[in-house]
């Protein structure tokens, strides 16, 4: 990997791009609480572990900015928020090279309006990986007009080093995957609603009729119900009553061992 990367950030997506890179080359994760640092070491060796990898001491996780120092490639990670990730990309400016690129992980937020808000709208870009980021090959790529070309070539290159599949596409709401996923989701959320059908019988009839890996109300715990709701007022789409509901509870899905299932 020809790039030096860094990732602000101790989630799921993180965590997970962090293992993913590990196996690359050098990576450096800014946490922001000491906690955080210890619960990202833990999770990034366990995903290292499962992909039959070790760290290797090419991970470094720290709550001090200043180890994204050094970095070519800075990846912001965190919740979809678009002030928390404004005022992140305020607290790194000072320890990113002139020349670092700086991307998000925002699954719905507007890319261009972010790239504004880093300072840096040239050297900016959307890099939508999806969860769990160890096993999903697709990365969406959304630029903003201002990106340069050596930008763009960049975010590319770093998509091959990563092993991932990126699909260019237009800085649109929701870009393509959750702009006609979570539609369906929530439209899975009414039907049971309306029927009676409980969660498991809902999924199983996707899973074994549609083939999908992963029936629609177990994918949205395993999203989050939390993000769930923000990407569906992103896009624009009616966020089911049930979902504001088990939200409004603290059942946010598998992060909280209950959502639509209990984990």
């Amino acid at each position: 990997m020809s790039e030096r990367l860094a990732i602000a950030g101790s989630g799921a997506i993180a965590c997970g791009l962090a293992a993913v890179a590990a196996t690359q080359g050098h990576v450096a994760v800014f946490a922001r609480s000491e906690g955080s640092c210890d619960k990202a070491g833990a999770k990034v060796r366990a995903l290292c572990e499962r992909m039959g990898a070790s760290v290797n001491g090419n991970v470094v996780i720290s709550r001090d900015p200043a180890v994204l120092e050094g970095a070519t490639f800075v990846i912001e990670a965190i919740a979809e928020d678009p002030a928390a990730k404004a005022e992140l990309f305020r607290r790194l400016g000072d320890h990113l090279a002139d020349d670092a690129v700086l991307a998000t992980t925002t699954s719905s937020l507007p890319i261009g309006e972010l790239a504004l808000a880093s300072g840096r709208p040239d050297r900016f870009v959307g890099l939508h990986v999806f969860n769990p980021v160890p096993k999903m090959d697709l990365i969406e790529l959304a630029f903003p007009d201002a990106a340069t070309e050596v930008t763009r070539g960049r975010a590319r290159a770093l998509c091959v080093a990563l092993g991932k599949t990126a699909v260019e596409v237009p800085d649109t709401p929701g870009f393509v995957v959750n702009r006609l996923l979570f539609p369906f989701l929530f439209d899975a959320v009414r039907l049971m609603e309306r029927t009676g059908l409980d969660a498991e019988a809902v999924d199983t009839c996707m899973r074994l009729g549609a083939g999908h890996p992963m029936g629609p109300l177990a994918l949205l715990d395993l999203v989050g119900l939390d993000v769930s709701a923000a990407i569906g007022r992103t896009i624009g789409a009616d966020v089911p009553t049930r979902i504001q509901e088990l939200i409004a509870e603290g059942a946010l899905g598998r992060k909280t061992g209950r959502g639509f299932h209990s984990y």
